[in-house]
């Protein structure tokens, strides 16, 4: 991009370090759960818990972000996230470690994306969209894998090395240290990061805490109301859902299908994540925001596309099929994503409409992990869950893209109309 401001580039390292942070951690406290021999049905109950922060204080880290220098919010938010590494690490319980670390990304999601629309003309949100994604999607990519090693065999013998810093941390004799304090350095390096991000000088009027609620219900009604805003809004809430969901998907599947372990497993999910990038890179390189919506379709394809994993016993067979399903995603959900923070900050402020945005992807996500986990509990055969799971995100795509186009055509103006009765 051109005229790019050198603190949104600041913006990129400090995601990519914090997101590489996030996902690794995701993998350790998953190890975690295996070595206390908790149930399989508790795995998805991590994202849950998560994902549960980002819909509860909605309503009010959107005011937080806007009435603070967002820099400085994202560097608390990473404080929060490395004392919930601190706390498993003190042999505290997962689930609400990962909590806790939910609360923590719960606030640095608005203050992240809202720097994006204050630091940006609306012409370059696409683009820097493709970059925030593509530096999202790497972290995720790379902070899976990291995951996967630091709770491989070797990296799990190095605890032998280290007796007195067991005993220090009071780990209750785990074996994830070197792991633990890995993802604790990376959270000190992401909050060096944040140092680095200006502070944009926007501010916006202060809301009182009594008028939150209320202001927040009336920020959801203006992003639904509005044709563009909820379009969307309800294409970025699927994406957020189902790809929360796949992940936990695919691990299993790795593990059942192809007999990989969870930190192969973990390595396997980087194809998708490759994808992924290639697709949001390409979206930021082609796609404008007028052409946002012309994108609906392949969302469809994705959802098509997802059951035919269960064809695969191989993972060298099913990894393009992987990278398919993931640079689909990435090329469609770029351009929905600019829309809604370009619709978002002209209707509202950049701090309240990414907690809206948050509020309704992160309920989407919360509702697919709990069917997921339900399901996951009743002992469904595998190949049956993904072939549903892939019907759905076709079928709600489906709908959503014609839902728009009957939106659009009643909208538009006839044929033969003047500007007096148009």
């Amino acid at each position: 991009m051109r005229s790019v401001p050198s603190g949104f580039y600041a913006l990129i390292a400090a995601q990519f370090v914090s997101g590489l942070a996030d996902n690794a951690l995701l993998i350790v406290t998953i190890a975690r759960l295996d070595e206390l021999d908790a149930p399989p049905w508790w795995a998805p109950l991590l994202k849950l818990g998560f994902t549960l922060a980002f819909v509860l204080l909605a309503p009010f880290v959107g005011a937080l972000a806007d009435a603070w220098p967002k820099a400085r919010v994202m560097l608390a938010s990473n404080g929060l996230k490395a004392l919930a590494c601190a706390f498993i690490l003190a042999g505290g319980n997962p689930l609400l470690a990962f909590a806790l670390a939910g609360i923590g990304a719960a606030a640095y999601a608005p203050a992240k994306y809202g720097l994006i629309t204050e630091l940006l003309p609306a012409r370059q949100l696409v683009a820097a969209n493709g970059w925030i994604e593509a530096c999202t999607v790497g972290a995720i990519l790379l902070g899976t894998a990291l995951g996967g090693l630091l709770v491989s065999p070797p990296a799990l013998s190095a605890t032998q090395w280290a007796p007195p810093l067991l005993a220090l941390a009071g780990a209750g004799g785990t074996r994830l240290l070197p792991a633990l304090l890995a993802v604790l350095l990376l959270f000190a390096l992401a909050a060096l990061l944040n140092l680095c991000i200006p502070d944009s000088g926007a501010r916006y009027p202060s809301v009182p805490p009594g008028r939150l609620l209320r202001q927040f219900c009336a920020d959801n009604r203006a992003l639904w109301s509005d044709p563009l805003g909820r379009v969307s809004l309800a294409v970025t809430t699927l994406f957020w859902g189902v790809g929360a969901t796949l992940q936990f998907v695919v691990l299993r599947w790795a593990e059942e299908s192809l007999g990989l372990g969870l930190h192969q497993a973990a390595g396997l999910q980087a194809v998708t994540a490759l994808g992924l990038i290639a697709g949001a890179v390409a979206a930021g390189r082609w796609l404008t925001l007028q052409c946002a919506t012309r994108v609906l379709p392949l969302g469809i394809a994705m959802g098509l596309l997802v059951p035919w994993m269960t064809v695969f016993d191989q993972p060298a067979a099913a990894g393009p099929l992987l990278a398919a399903v993931g640079a689909l995603a990435g090329f469609f959900v770029v351009p929905m994503n600019a829309l809604l923070q370009q619709r978002g900050h002209a209707l509202l402020s950049a701090g309240r409409s990414i907690a809206v945005q948050n509020f309704s992807e992160n309920l989407g996500v919360l509702a697919l992990l709990a069917l997921y986990a339900a399901l996951a509990a009743t002992d469904l055969p595998l190949p049956l869950l993904i072939w549903a799971f892939g019907a759905f995100v076709a079928l709600a795509m489906a709908s959503i893209t014609t839902l728009h186009r009957r939106q659009t055509r009643r909208a538009a103006p006839p044929p033969n109309a003047t500007p007096e009765n148009a």
